[in-house]
């Protein structure tokens, strides 16, 4: 095999090289199928994607294939679908799945090798070479080992490395503090709905006590009752198992599933999935409008159909009465998700019982005060979404940012002197 070439060796600094990964670090081979309790196992789930940041460790007991054991200084990289971004800088001897190949560092720096696994140019280059339809892997023998790595000088190496150090802290920082702002705005709509909800929108109403442990007092005209008395619930159906068979599906019946719900702002606008003709005849449709609730998986969740679907028995549908407003009722179940899910159960995965929902109580103003609500909380929540709006976008471009930086110093695009160092130091 030819040895693989980017346009940027090209044009690289005076004093650098450039060599295959082959020959500047060893891959680790050694495997290990003992099963303990210790926690320093990883998975490629284990690993923050883009980052290099690693997330969470294991044990080995419920691994039931040999591991490949790594040590303190290797880097890691995640050779199933490179485009998830997975590497990390082992800071401690450990485990980790075949999945993620281990290099140990031999005539480059540690830390500069880290980032040229995680910049642009190698990801992009794994992503092109990655073979597989549905589960992409690239290969160490015939293609990772024969990409050319940029070689500074080892002063380089080093004072690229701290400087990339240095500048993605204070990048990380700033996103920190973003989604913290997120987080923050989250818990705020959240708690102007509950209050809605509950209290109303007005300071000076009389209130009156009720006998709900999750609601000692209500205003003195709402009407306390079971959520059965306001809506009819519609247990999901799709009745063959498994589930996933593919001779369901494919056809031209709207069939919307649990993360349809936990994507959706408010409303459910779309579907990635449908129903043929055969899969429709275990299930059945349920009408525009219809309040939806995952009862599984992401348990309390809700939505409201934009459209006609069909949807599985890990939902529930809700449709509010002539009295009860959809909008209103849409917040009220946010508000109640923390009640609900106290009475969900726990098998192998976390489960509502449908039956369960009905029998909750809640407070209910007449229907006119429902609507004010309502359109209070829309408002609210579209302010909350527009700030939300901007705050993403700005930690989608201080992460391009990141990794624009990273490729530019790891190909030598930019220079970095030691008054860079010192500048970006400064920083912190």
């Amino acid at each position: 095999m030819s040895i693989q070439h980017d346009n940027f060796l090209d044009d690289l600094p005076s004093a650098w090289t450039f060599d295959r990964i082959k020959d500047v670090v060893t891959l680790r081979k050694e495997k290990t199928a003992e099963a303990t309790a210790d926690e320093d196992y990883l998975e490629l789930e284990d690993i923050e994607s883009g980052t290099g940041r690693l997330l969470s460790r294991r044990n080995t007991l419920e691994v039931e294939s040999a591991v490949t054991i790594f040590k303190k200084g290797d880097i890691l990289f995640g050779k199933l679908r490179p485009y998830l971004e997975k590497y990390y800088e082992a800071e401690f001897d450990g485990k980790c799945t075949g999945e993620i190949l281990a290099f140990q560092p031999q005539r480059i720096v540690s830390r500069f090798l880290f980032y040229c696994v995680g910049s642009r140019w190698f990801i992009e280059r794994c992503n092109a070479l990655a073979y597989g339809a549905k589960m992409p892997r690239v290969s160490w023998p015939t293609q990772l080992s024969q990409f050319n790595i940029p070689l500074p000088p080892h002063p380089d190496q080093n004072r690229i490395a701290a400087y990339l150090d240095a500048s993605c802290a204070a990048i990380d920082k700033a996103v920190i503090a973003k989604r913290r702002q997120i987080e923050t705005l989250d818990t705020l709509i959240f708690s102007t709905v509950q209050h809605a909800v509950t209290r109303g929108l007005s300071t000076t109403v009389k209130m009156k006590p009720t006998d709900l442990d999750w609601l000692p007092e209500v205003p003195a005209h709402w009407t306390v009752q079971q959520i059965k008395r306001r809506c009819d619930l519609l247990r999901g159906k799709f009745t063959h198992r498994p589930r996933n068979d593919p001779a369901f599906y494919d056809g031209e019946y709207p069939f919307v599933q649990t993360g349809d719900i936990t994507a959706a702002d408010k409303y459910i606008r779309s579907y990635s999935q449908t129903l043929n003709e055969l899969g429709f005849s275990v299930s059945k449709m349920f009408p525009k409008g219809t309040l939806v609730m995952s009862i599984a998986a992401n348990v309390g969740d809700v939505a409201i159909l934009d459209f006609e679907s069909c949807f599985p028995d890990s939902m529930v549908g809700l449709v509010p009465d002539h009295h009860t407003n959809l909008d209103f009722l849409y917040y009220l179940m946010q508000a109640m998700k923390g009640v609900l899910l106290s009475s969900a159960v726990l098998t192998t995965q976390l489960n509502l019982n449908y039956v369960r929902i009905g029998t909750n109580f809640a407070a209910f103003p007449p229907k006119r005060e429902q609507e004010d609500i309502a359109a209070f909380l829309d408002a609210k929540t579209a302010e909350v979404c527009d700030t939300k709006t901007v705050l993403n976008r700005q930690i989608e471009t201080l992460m391009a940012y990141r990794k624009s930086l990273i490729h530019e110093c790891i190909t030598g695009q930019r220079r970095i002197s030691e008054a860079d160092l010192d500048r970006v130091k400064g920083y912190g």
